[in-house]
């Protein structure tokens, strides 16, 4: 038998305006000037700049009253003294000092001219080859990556050549060719490990006695010397711990990555543009927004004397009718769009005025002891605002302090407590971890239970595997690959 039933369910829908005002947000600036020019694209009725004083009457009477057919909303439902009478720039700046339009314009400039694997064919030129041994080195030149290296083996190779370009060859034709596209500049190039690539640039290199015995650890020792096992290698080639030394020194004179040393790679060269800035005025600290994400914007004026036609004239056309119901739309479109830049930088400058009020003590000193634990909820609770607004405010996005600029993200961070039971920010831990490794000597490098013993005895009582866990994510090896003779 079939059962009826009243259920009462609550749910929230964001709104398509909502949705796209959190997408604004989330944009950094340089992101946010291509959103807005895209705007001004696809929108007509959204114009650029100042716009001058208008001499509109704003006492229009309304005279449409009929209705139209089969019109959900007919052009005389429309009230066109509320189109007319608001063209002045909206005020959407969250503070008369948080932009300056004197901001210098910053660009994002690129290194122009050939690549770097047209570079490598261009050397190439001056080699002997037939057409088949010039087919294969220009497959393996298209090969190499923007390090410098082929990453795949030569059998893979002599496969794709068959498969790709119909050239049937063998590994050792393929091993041939490879050598001497090996020889092209800059050495190293087309190596398929790092060893390969560290060797072929001692090859080229004057033969001293430093230089051989440096090529023969990589040869027959590379394992060994990765993991600095020193006293191992002194052993076997029975050498002294000074010649080793300068054994070292050239290999630490190699490049790595042979392909990032090319001047003409083609590459963008990005520059951050920093969202806010912070400056320290008189013992005070002084946010400002950047210019660049406060444009002037207002509603075009010709759709306003569209408007203003369609008003004045005594009959109305078909035509006339679905121009004001298209213009209605790009109106509307216009001053939310106005009005959700409004929204953004406002909710951009009180987020970010919430955080430098936190972190208050580190921009005044630039000393990332200072920080204070800061999670996103702190800052949500501070300006009432929901925890993931404040991860789009936080999230790919810059501060310019006179201390450099940051990602506003690593103000971020979790508590911990010291051995007085005070909340201390995990960054503080991270900073004096980097210290103590930073003054340690290289030649008995501290283990993970001295660190850990070392921050106990500064008041930081945590476990050898935190400690661990924070030497890796500030990207510094264990004690033994810290190593140095």
């Amino acid at each position: 038998m079939l059962k009826q039933y009243l259920q009462f369910k609550l749910s929230q829908k964001l709104s398509p305006q909502q949705i796209q005002l959190m997408k604004l947000i989330q944009l950094p600036t340089q992101a946010f000037e291509q959103r807005l020019k895209q705007e001004l694209e696809e929108n007509p009725a959204l114009e650029k700049g100042k716009e001058e004083p208008d001499n509109f009457d704003d006492e229009f009477e309304n005279e449409f009253a009929e209705e139209t057919d089969n019109e959900t909303i007919s052009a005389e439902d429309i009230n066109i003294d509320d189109y007319l009478s608001d063209d002045e720039v909206p005020e959407y700046r969250t503070k008369a000092n948080n932009y300056s339009a004197d901001d210098d314009e910053k660009s994002v400039p690129y290194a122009a001219g050939t690549t770097f694997n047209q570079y490598l064919i261009t050397q190439l030129n001056t080699s002997y080859l037939n057409d088949e041994e010039w087919s294969i080195a220009e497959f393996l030149i298209g090969s190499v990556d923007e390090s410098g290296y082929i990453r795949r083996t030569t059998a893979d190779i002599a496969d794709d050549l068959a498969f790709t370009q119909n050239i049937y060859t063998d590994e050792e034709t393929v091993e041939r060719i490879l050598k001497l596209v090996q020889e092209l500049d800059p050495p190293g190039v087309a190596a398929r490990s790092l060893e390969e690539c560290l060797i072929i640039q001692l090859k080229r290199k004057e033969l001293t006695p430093s230089v051989e015995l440096a090529t023969t650890i990589l040869e027959k020792s590379f394992e060994q010397f990765t993991k600095k096992h020193y006293k191992k290698l002194i052993q076997k080639y029975s050498i002294t711990e000074q010649e080793l030394k300068d054994a070292i020194s050239e290999i630490e004179k190699l490049n790595p990555k042979p392909g990032g040393s090319y001047a003409g790679n083609n590459r963008i060269v990005e520059h951050v543009v920093p969202d806010f800035s912070i400056r320290i005025v008189e013992g005070e600290l002084e946010l400002t927004l950047n210019g660049r994400n406060a444009p002037e914007l207002h509603v075009s004026k010709e759709y306003s004397n569209m408007l203003k036609g369609y008003k004045d004239a005594k009959k109305k056309s078909k035509s006339q009718k679905d121009t004001v119901l298209f213009i209605k739309q790009k109106l509307d479109a216009a001053k939310w769009f106005i009005d959700a830049i409004r929204q953004r930088q406002q909710t951009l400058f009180i987020t970010m005025n919430a955080i430098m009020q936190y972190q208050k003590k580190y921009f005044l000193t630039g000393d990332e002891r200072n920080l204070r634990p800061m999670i996103l909820k702190d800052i949500a609770d501070e300006i009432e605002m929901d925890v993931s607004t404040v991860s789009r405010v936080a999230n790919s996005k810059y501060v310019d302090t006179p201390y450099g600029t940051k990602l506003i993200k690593e103000f971020f961070s979790e508590s911990m407590k010291n051995d007085q039971g005070e909340d201390v920010s995990t960054k503080e831990i991270k900073k004096i971890l980097e210290t103590v490794i930073g003054e340690e000597s290289k030649k008995k490098p501290l283990t993970d239970d001295k660190l850990a013993n070392i921050l106990k005895e500064k008041g930081y009582p945590i476990a050898r595997r935190t400690v661990a866990k924070y030497r890796e994510q500030l990207d510094i090896p264990v004690a033994r690959l810290r190593k140095k003779i």
